[in-house]
């Protein structure tokens, strides 16, 4: 006799029903399965966090193209893994009591600058999630002959964020060893320069049918792109701000 489907009761013939696709074994929820499922979704090495991860410093462009042409079951979805990985980042920084140094700006400048760099430690996942519509409309427009849509840049970009944030985490111990001290604005600049290695290694994998040099001078450009649009949002924002105050 063939199972019934717990979820839209549809008869299931084999291991998943063929109307909603959940499967035809369930587990009762306990700490059994919620283990089990932390397990599938973080721990596996071939199936979820950890395999995203692996892939995302491996071969990262040609995993994200796999996953936009639908090979997706392997992966931690790039939406879920910003804000789990950003949140648990902003939870460090407060646990530690990370302190960024004090910068060059002074008066109503400085004010503003301290309180956006406030907000975005307090709330880093959703600040990582707000950057990734300004990079994906500049690689749109910069690799825009590559046949990608709009969407498929902010899956593209969303898993490179997702890779930047794991770089953080390996730059975290030597944030708190130098934290308040300006060799944290050093190892910010290495982080970067970091960020934007990977992002050129990323794009060249992902439009892999065209020359590196093109995808160099495209990924530039990508970044003078979304420079330009930061600049124009981070003015209005420190207006506002300035006007509040």
């Amino acid at each position: 006799m063939n199972a019934i489907c717990k979820n839209c009761g549809q008869e299931i013939n084999g291991n998943f029903c063929s109307k909603c696709g959940q499967s035809a074994d369930t587990h009762p929820i306990n700490l059994h399965y919620l283990w089990h499922d932390i397990q599938h979704g973080v721990f596996h090495f071939d199936k979820g966090l950890l395999y995203t991860a692996k892939e995302l410093f491996t071969r990262p462009g040609h995993s994200i193209r796999e996953f936009i042409e639908g090979k997706r079951v392997s992966h931690f979805k790039p939406t879920a893994m910003i804000f789990l990985l950003g949140s648990f980042y902003g939870l460090l920084y407060h646990y530690f009591h990370i302190e960024i140094p004090d910068n060059t700006a002074s008066g109503d400048s400085k004010q503003a600058t301290q309180i956006m760099s406030n907000w975005i430690i307090e709330h880093y996942a959703l600040a990582t999630l707000f950057t990734i519509p300004l990079i994906s409309i500049a690689s749109f427009f910069s690799f825009w002959k590559r046949g990608y849509n709009l969407v498929e840049h902010l899956v593209l970009n969303s898993f490179i964020a997702g890779q930047k944030l794991m770089l953080q985490f390996v730059f975290f111990p030597l944030l708190y060893i130098f934290n308040g001290s300006k060799t944290m604005l050093l190892l910010s600049g290495i982080s970067i320069l970091i960020d934007f290695l990977l992002a050129i290694w990323t794009y060249n994998q992902f439009f892999n049918t065209q020359s590196t040099l093109r995808n160099l001078l495209r990924t530039l450009l990508t970044y003078v792109y979304f420079f330009i649009l930061t600049v124009i949002i981070s003015t209005v924002m420190e207006m506002f701000i300035n006007g509040n105050h």
